[in-house]
């Protein structure tokens, strides 16, 4: 122990460092992860020698040098800023990862990370199994104690979140980069300082569970008691006030990302919050650097990722809460800057410092020409569905908004219908039922005015999808169906679906029992059973479902006297209307392709122009402008 002890302090006596450093390394446990290093290090020196050594050749120091530097060279690779030049121009010092890459990366959910130690589950015990008393899985009751354990832990006297020196300086230069005085701002898990006091803002609204540390605040104008780990799954913060919507430039989290158990819905809650135009800033630090007072109260995602993997997963956080709301997205590493001397780099712990932060979009109004962006807007909020989801049905929207005027205030006054539909959509099997398909299905019921969400209606639904042991009227419509492809049925689900609650049941029950009969009348005049069934359904459909006026003997009348000529006449206007939809949509989606790419390649064109500006600009003083 004394020879150890005496080597380090050799060693920093030699390089100056100051007294208090040399003191922390009488830590036993520490001087031994140190020994292998300073033998290595010193043991060709002539003035100390931790052990007696034979000569050794002169370029043994030079293998350890050029391990040192390849161990830097690796170092300084993974920390390369991934972000094009003329993003860092424009913003603050430390950009890291740039809003392209970050957007790419950002889509990977993993909540099931967000839960504390004191939350994590233990398998039952397999003794209370045999005799019965097996525990109820209560996720609403676990979910109000941990609710409470949350808001006891804060209001308790414990310590504060305290970041280094060094860090706090770094994070009040990139604040004072973004805000500027007389902003309005909301900072979320405010404490006892918000490291912006050379700023003087227009209102400082903080919001805690506790009001313990922000009493302290000085720059804080109100304060507000409440739990952010209190939420509602797709909704967002509970009690959030609603007179805080748009109202604020800046919304900031400092310290506070890595104790958030629903940090999605909190993200949206603070999208609320900003005005079009403004900025979300989140900063966070190491995992270390308050983790013996917090470690119980981190997530389990802080606790087990690395301070680069928390920086990918915070830009998940904007990414799923409002997904193409947010633009601008941008990860930076603020960190002070490390000791140059590999062995001090590696004993002393400047602490991390990051930034993850967003803009807020402009909400596209519902313009002619525009109508797929004004979807788009709408959508951003929407939950349960992907971005994938929203993705494929926003074009199908724009169209039949474009398509069918008379439907328009339908479609949209069901769009906030789109979630209810998908929570049946999304247990679908994706081979069977593809994503296309689903949002072919989902735009078409939206635009039935008498679709409403009803839970009749829903059930309907799943009963058409085979997600619930269908009855007896279910059963006989997909029986007598099958031979329909996937779009046919879909065109059938649409129309029949918002009938349940809008007819009766035994009407319902008759459309079932006339599928039969009216595909073989059909099929007698010639008709193929594929195309008999695709008549008839529809028929029934629209004439029989779609009529308070006709009965089903009128019905079944009207069939039998059909000429063949009408029969084939009506199956020939219904595959060239099918045709024609085609044809449009691949119009409608090919111009979109194009409009994409035009867009894209005068981004790229514009990259290329700033690159050139900037190899061939020259550099000069004017004296008008400074």
């Amino acid at each position: 122990h004394k020879y150890i002890f005496t080597a380090l302090v050799r060693l920093f006596v030699v390089q100056k460092a100051p007294l208090e450093v040399i003191s922390h390394q009488a830590d036993f446990a520490l001087a031994m992860k140190l020994l292998l290093a300073l033998s290595l290090l010193l043991s060709t020196s002539t003035s100390f020698r931790l052990v007696p050594s034979s000569p050794r050749p002169a370029t043994s120091l030079n293998i350890i040098g050029g391990a040192i530097r390849k161990m830097r060279e690796e170092d300084a690779k993974k920390k390369m800023p991934m972000a094009l030049p003329e993003e860092a121009e424009k913003e603050a010092p430390g950009l890291r990862v740039g809003e392209q890459a970050l957007e790419v990366a950002a889509c990977v959910p993993l909540w099931e990370l967000f839960r504390r130690p004191d939350e994590e589950e233990t398998p039952p015990n397999p003794l209370a199994m045999a005799t019965g008393e097996v525990p109820v899985d209560d996720q609403e009751e676990r979910a109000a104690d941990s609710v409470v354990k949350s808001k006891n832990f804060w209001a308790a006297e414990e310590p504060e979140t305290v970041i280094k020196p060094d860090c706090v300086v770094n994070l009040e230069k990139h604040l004072k980069f973004y805000l500027e005085d007389g902003m309005d701002v909301l900072e979320l898990g405010a404490g006892s300082n918000s490291y912006t006091s050379s700023l003087k803002f227009n209102t400082h609204v903080g919001i805690a569970a506790s009001t313990k540390y922000m009493n302290s605040n000085p720059s804080l104008t109100e304060k507000l008691t409440l739990d952010l780990n209190d939420c509602t799954e797709d909704v967002g913060v509970n009690a959030f006030p609603e007179n805080m919507y748009n109202k604020f430039d800046v919304v900031l989290i400092s310290n506070t990302v890595d104790f958030l158990t629903e940090p999605k819905e909190v993200f949206k809650s603070a999208y609320r919050t900003l005005k079009p135009g403004g900025k979300m800033i989140v900063a966070f630090t190491d995992k270390n650097m308050y983790k013996d007072a917090f470690e119980n109260q981190m997530t389990k995602m802080w606790r087990t990722m690395t301070d680069d993997q928390h920086m990918w997963v915070v830009g998940s956080f904007f990414e799923f809460s409002a997904g193409k709301g947010w633009s601008g997205l941008k990860g930076f590493d603020i960190s002070p800057a490390k000791p140059t001397n590999f062995l001090q780099e590696k004993i002393t712990n400047t602490g991390g410092m990051y930034v993850v932060q967003a803009t807020k979009n402009e909400v596209n109004e519902m313009e002619a020409g525009k109508e797929e962006e004004g979807f788009e807007s709408m959508l951003w909020l929407t939950p349960t569905l992907e971005s994938r989801d929203k993705m494929l049905i926003t074009p199908r929207l724009a169209r039949m908004y474009t398509r069918l005027p008379g439907a328009r205030d339908t479609i949209l006054k069901n769009v906030n219908l789109l979630p209810a539909v998908y929570a049946s959509l999304v247990k679908m099997d994706s081979f069977a039922f593809p994503f296309n398909l689903q949002a072919q299905l989902a735009a078409n019921l939206i635009s039935e005015s008498g679709f409403e969400g009803s839970e009749k209606q829903l059930n309907a639904l799943e009963e058409g999808l085979g997600l619930q042991t269908p009855g007896e009227t279910w059963t006989m419509i997909g029986t007598e169906t099958a031979v329909l492809n996937p779009e046919e049925k879909v065109d059938l689900l649409t129309f029949i679906v918002p009938r349940f609650g809008e007819v009766s049941d035994d009407i319902m029950s008759d459309f079932a029992a006339g599928i039969r009969p009216t595909k073989e009348v059909l099929m007698e005049k010639g008709l193929a059973e594929a195309d008999a069934c695709l008549v008839g359904t529809e028929l029934l459909a629209r004439d029989f479902l779609g009529s308070e006026d006709v009965e089903k003997e009128d019905f079944g009348r009207w069939i039998t006297e059909m000429s063949r000529e009408e029969a084939e006449g009506i199956l020939a206007a219904r595959k060239s209307f099918k045709s024609k939809s085609e044809e449009e949509l691949n119009r409608f989606v090919t111009e979109r392709e194009e409009r994409l790419k035009k867009e894209q390649e005068e981004r790229e064109q514009m990259m290329k122009q700033v690159e050139k500006a900037r190899e061939e600009r020259t550099m000069f003083f004017n004296d008008e402008t400074g």
